[in-house]
């Protein structure tokens, strides 16, 4: 009977052991944990500031301790990185057409209105690069209301809070 109670306890031993790294292994892997890291990684810093839209692997930051700021899609797997100057402006997008928008040299045109009914909620972050001069961040698509405990109107809120951050960068 030893024996037995001697393999049921180094099984438990071992199923604990397992869970106990497949649990490290989802933590380490979170979307927005990897998002994070690999913005820290390219601009050579913690980021000041970091959006991330969750559920699609994209994200950006900035960092004024290195001047850069960067954009990551595919969780975290591509960046491009920029310098802080080269951003030329940002735009909000809702439902496709143009909500608020702040330009390097332009008077910002701020946000009226945060309808609740927006299906698509977008910031497009524009850059002097005449290869990547653009990046979209969907915060909001039709359907996330299943996905997410946010609403349209919080991603609004959220892009929102963004245009100030960079009308102030600009």
């Amino acid at each position: 009977m030893s024996e037995f109670a001697r393999l049921l306890i180094l099984l438990s031993l071992a199923g604990a052991a397992l869970t106990f790294m497949g649990s490290v292994v989802i933590w380490y892997m979170d979307e927005e944990r990897r998002i994070r890291r690999a913005l820290r990684n390219v601009l050579g810093a913690k980021p000041e500031a970091v959006l991330i839209a969750r559920g699609r692997g994209r994200g950006t930051g900035f960092s004024f301790a290195t001047g850069l700021a960067a954009v990551a899609w595919d969780s975290g797997a591509w960046c491009l990185v920029y310098r802080i100057d080269e951003l030329v402006g940002a735009e909000l997008l809702v439902d496709g057409v143009v909500a608020a928008r702040a330009f390097r040299g332009e008077a910002r045109r701020a946000l009226e209105q945060t309808g609740g009914g927006a299906e698509q909620v977008t910031l497009r972050l524009i850059f002097d690069d005449p290869k990547d001069p653009d990046f979209d961040l969907d915060l909001w698509l039709i359907g996330d209301e299943t996905r997410r405990k946010a609403t349209p109107v919080q991603a609004v809120q959220e892009a929102n809070r963004w245009m100030a951050r960079y009308e102030a960068i600009l």
